[in-house]
């Protein structure tokens, strides 16, 4: 289960529906790289554009950590949309920095973590967005093979979707969100970003998103 707190999930979902980061059109889905129709779209890498919203991202993260986790020995972001959130943190704590590529990479030195993760290193990981999980996962195993202990993974948004939520469920470990979609679609509905008539919509999608949208 992914933990998301309400107070800071509304703050969120309100900056990023304020910024763009986050766009909802269930009238014209979105085409997502993976082919999928959706009726909203997040980058959250435009936060970095944007000095007081990012500050509040960390100090998020930053809370997270001191109340869930205690003493831990370093950051990682997951790339891309991690790695900055992640570096900011770490400045933050005082901590060192590595980030983590999805997969190595083919040439040079072949690396997927930039940075040095020791063995037997507690490590928190810094993610932009959840999804499916994949990405995500294939992240925490690349530090793990290093003989680190990842104690945790927190994200900007997440879907919420349920594959996602049983791939932490199986992998174990803490996971926590700065934000949800129910929280966004709470906060979007508040401030008429959307209508009642679209949350039928809305909600659907999230259910079976693969499929959705394709009559």
């Amino acid at each position: 289960m992914i933990v998301v707190k309400e107070e800071a999930a509304l703050k969120i979902a309100q900056y990023l529906l304020q910024i763009k980061a986050i766009r909802l059109n269930p009238k014209n889905p979105f085409t997502w790289a993976s082919g999928w129709k959706s009726p909203i779209y997040c980058d959250n890498r435009i936060t970095l554009s944007f000095p007081v919203i990012r500050t509040y991202i960390r100090q998020q993260f930053v809370q997270i950590i001191n109340d869930e986790f205690g003493d831990i020995d370093l950051i990682a972001g997951i790339a891309t949309g991690g790695i900055a959130h992640g570096a900011l943190v770490a400045q933050d704590l005082g901590l060192p920095f590595a980030y983590v590529r999805t997969a190595k990479k083919d040439h040079g030195l072949s690396n997927q973590i930039e940075g040095i993760i020791e063995s037997g290193q507690s490590v928190i990981m810094i993610e932009d967005l959840i999804s499916t999980g994949m990405s995500s996962m294939m992240a925490v195993q690349a530090v793990k093979e290093r003989g680190a202990n990842v104690k945790g993974l927190i994200a900007i948004f997440t879907y919420d979707f349920e594959v996602a939520n049983k791939k932490f469920e199986e992998a174990g470990g803490k996971v926590f969100s700065l934000c949800n979609y129910d929280f966004l679609l709470q906060q979007a509905l508040e401030e008429n970003y959307i209508h009642e008539d679209d949350l039928a919509v809305l909600k659907n999608w999230r259910h079976d998103p693969e499929h959705w949208n394709q009559n």
